[in-house]
């Protein structure tokens, strides 16, 4: 069953983003993280997918390791990112004959040290480009149960100049063929909200699940700041310094976390999407303090 069929059950999901592994110490970090996190029964686990080459091939063997084991459903990244479009139907094509039937389409962020976004020169310029050419291969290779997915922003949406711009780009996606989104990191309920209700409102009904990042040390969260460009909010940051401990920041960062995720379930979100970071810990913490744990 795809992410769209799962999310039609009106259950709220469980999944989980895990990221390519450097090294093999790293990915045996990653291969133990994912049998823990297996327990939890996730209705699927995310691999992102790193710019330029540098982490493709890994995230490739991940989303592989996943179909074949025929437990867990993956959730197959894309970005435009320097990649021309026969390299994309290349990396498409290849996720298909594994079996994989769930894409995440992203435009992608710049390569590290590039600031601004510059499309390859044969490549996609949009997601929402990268939302049909999925679907385009799938139908030339006879795949028809394909299932898409693409990013929301709340924080963006929450401001005033990007209001309607975030809903117009939602919109051309689900245009495209996109089936679902997952958020980009917020740290308000009322951020969720605001973009779900505008969205239903101008005729977007792909529902839109929230991803929830347990942030456990002040120097994750002005990592987690620096990479999405939402600032970590002040009591977070203060409670992580003021811990005397790893475990009592990590204890800090879950709680705010967990209350967040609650605030989403009871507002209706479909489901949450746990940032993990490769590490168990804080999230099956989450997962328990947030009641998804007895599924």
């Amino acid at each position: 069953m795809t992410i769209a069929g799962l999310l039609r059950h009106g259950r709220p999901t469980l999944s989980y983003e895990l990221f390519p592994p450097r090294t093999p110490a790293a990915e045996e970090t990653l291969r133990a993280t994912m049998r823990v996190l297996a327990d939890t029964r996730p209705d699927f686990m995310s691999i992102t997918y790193g710019a330029s080459g540098t982490t493709r091939s890994t995230s490739r063997g991940v989303v592989q390791m996943l179909a074949e084991a025929h437990t867990i459903p993956p959730l197959a990244h894309l970005t435009c990112v320097d990649q021309s479009r026969d390299e994309l139907v290349t990396v498409i094509e290849e996720y298909l004959a594994e079996g994989v039937l769930d894409f995440l389409a992203l435009r992608g962020d710049p390569p590290r040290g590039a600031t601004d976004w510059s499309p390859h020169p044969d490549g996609l310029h949009y997601a929402s480009q990268l939302v049909g050419l999925v679907h385009e291969v799938a139908r030339a290779h006879g795949v028809s149960d394909i299932c898409v997915g693409v990013a929301a922003f709340p924080a963006t949406h929450a401001m005033p100049r990007w209001r309607q711009s975030s809903i117009d780009v939602l919109r051309y996606k689900q245009h495209a063929g996109a089936a679902f989104a997952i958020t980009q990191v917020f740290y308000e309920v009322e951020q969720y909200t605001a973009l779900v209700e505008d969205a239903a409102a101008q005729g977007i009904t792909m529902p839109i699940i929230p991803e929830v990042m347990p942030i456990v040390s002040s120097r994750r969260a002005a990592r987690a700041s620096e990479l999405t460009g939402v600032p970590t909010p002040a009591e977070l940051v203060n409670a992580l310094e003021a811990a005397e401990s790893d475990d009592a920041a990590r204890a800090a960062g879950v709680a705010h976390a967990a209350r967040l995720s609650r605030e989403l379930l009871e507002a209706g979100a479909p489901g949450i999407h746990v940032i993990t970071f490769n590490q168990s810990a804080a999230a099956l913490e989450l997962v328990d303090a947030m009641g998804l744990a007895a599924r």
